[in-house]
């Protein structure tokens, strides 16, 4: 039996420095976009919404105890921030601690 009221939190990070949090009990059934007009929170162009990592649409149906997440778009494209790191650290080779060498 599904439950009469969730809880769920969002989570945004207006600047790299900055992130902003809020749980919020909602009324069953809710969507990402009950969740966000409940917070007072409106995406900004381009920003795009996820549930738990996952992209999803405001339409997206919410479950009790899940992360609605709002991602800013991307500055830089990640691969040639990846190139530009490897250069910076003189084109050596950095062995991860989660994989063997």
């Amino acid at each position: 039996m599904a439950p009469a009221e969730l809880t769920v939190t969002l989570v945004r990070s207006p600047s790299a420095a900055q992130t902003e949090r809020q749980t919020l009990r909602l009324r069953a059934p809710a969507t990402v976009a009950d969740a966000l007009r409940c917070a007072g929170w409106v995406p900004v162009d381009g920003e795009m919404l996820g549930v738990w990592g996952r992209k999803v649409s405001e339409a997206e149906p919410l479950q009790d105890g899940d992360r609605v997440e709002l991602y800013r778009p991307l500055t830089v494209d990640p691969m040639q921030a990846r190139h530009r790191r490897h250069a910076l650290q003189g084109g050596r080779r950095i062995v991860s601690r989660h994989r063997p060498g």
